[in-house]
């Protein structure tokens, strides 16, 4: 059985909104920061594995709109930075980099040493490493044919995407705590205390303005005018032979026009900001849910065991490592815990699922907003790049 692109888009909006219910119920999912899509978005997977663990029948959704929704959500946060904000975060931009490299090696050899300890083939725990937790699902179906064709591991594909999965779900949990721990543990100033402190008669913020069709049009207009001229820059690149991904080419289209057409023309910005954010929550939340609620659990199942323990271990040193080097190498204030909730997203998970740890702790203690700027940037282009020489490096040690 599969439901249609129109029907699961709606089916996505029932569930986000159960997510949100449950966590206003659940003081724990609350505390702990746990984004609404993941609340109910796993649920719903998991009751979908019961279904065909009884009957065997299988349930799946027509993910196409999800696919465009990550798009809007990435030119959204392109059309909300200014080049004062990107060059104001620079040198944390090039720190955060040179840090998740060196991740990345530390998690291959999490990986490459719980293979062995299991008796599996290094490579096995290689899978289990930057190809499939920092890589994602994309870099894990693009490198199996190697591991398969030239080192002899068949079901190569099979484990990169079992990996995948587990650790996005791993990813989407621990964002929320890490944070949390953080900013409590230093006794961090959010930005909500910091206006508090402030005396009043300050300037009215931007985001107070009040949002009218009017305004959401405008966003909407914007937004895809970013996205088809991030569709061209795609081509582009592809042309020259780059792989860099079409919703990096959106958020680039944007960061380039909301920072030329204001000059250029008389308009004060592109996007009202509260417009802006209102279509940027309802993306992020609608692609996480549908993400999240089309996990076929039952196709991972025979390689559960041998995968549990390597993620178990990827999730203690990224948790670590999150903690006790992200957090201090960031700056060791507010905006570096909701880095790190971003970190526990990327090193696990994927890019939405990052931005999406990074919004509920935004929405809980206030915004970051250099942190939605560094972490996509590193996340969705220097990962990808630096990624693919590191899994090369290794297939030559090991291979």
């Amino acid at each position: 059985m599969q439901f249609e692109s129109f029907a699961t888009f709606n089916i996505a909006i029932v569930v986000l909104a159960i997510g949100r219910w449950l966590n206003r119920k659940v003081g724990f999912l609350r505390e702990f920061n746990i984004p609404e899509p993941v609340t109910s978005g796993l649920l719903v997977c998991l009751l979908l594995a019961l279904v065909h663990a009884i009957n065997g029948t299988e349930i799946s959704f027509n993910l196409q709109t999800r696919d465009f929704l990550l798009l809007y959500f990435f030119a959204a946060i392109g059309l909300n930075a200014d080049i004062k904000t990107l060059l104001s975060g620079g040198w944390p931009l090039l720190i955060l980099v040179g840090t998740t490299v060196g991740y990345m090696i530390l998690q291959n050899l999490t990986g490459i040493g719980m293979a062995a300890l299991l008796g599996l083939n290094p490579l096995v725990g290689l899978l289990g490493g930057s190809v499939s937790l920092l890589g994602g699902h994309g870099t894990a179906i693009a490198w199996a044919p190697r591991f398969a064709e030239s080192h002899g591991i068949s079901n190569a594909l099979e484990i990169g995407i079992a990996c995948a999965t587990f650790g996005l779900v791993l990813a989407s949990l621990m964002g929320g705590p890490i944070a949390r721990i953080l900013i409590r543990r230093h006794r961090l100033k959010t930005p909500q205390a910091a206006a508090m402190a402030e005396p009043e008669g300050g300037t009215p913020d931007r985001e107070q303005e009040a949002v009218t069709y009017f305004s959401l049009l405008g966003t909407l207009f914007w937004l895809n005018v970013s996205l088809g001229l991030g569709e061209v820059l795609h081509e582009v690149l592809k042309a020259a032979g780059s792989n860099l991904p079409l919703f990096v080419c959106c958020l680039f289209a944007a960061i380039f026009l909301t920072n030329t057409v204001p000059r250029l023309l008389p308009i004060r910005c592109l996007a009202a900001p509260r417009s802006l954010a209102i279509v940027s929550d309802i993306a992020l939340g609608i692609f996480l849910t549908m993400s999240l609620m089309s996990l076929q659990l039952w196709t991972i199942a025979s390689l559960a065991g041998p995968i549990l323990a390597i993620l178990a271990a990827q999730f203690v040193v990224s948790f670590l490592f999150a903690l006790f080097v992200v957090f201090k190498v960031m700056g060791r204030d507010y905006e570096a815990a909701v880095i790190c909730a971003g970190f526990g997203g990327i090193s696990l998970g994927a890019t939405p699922t990052a931005m999406a740890n990074m919004s509920a702790v935004a929405q809980t203690y206030g915004p970051a907003h250099r942190a939605f700027i560094i972490v996509p940037l590193v996340s969705g282009f220097f990962v990808d790049i630096s990624n693919a020489v590191v899994i090369q490096r290794f297939l030559n040690w090991f291979g």
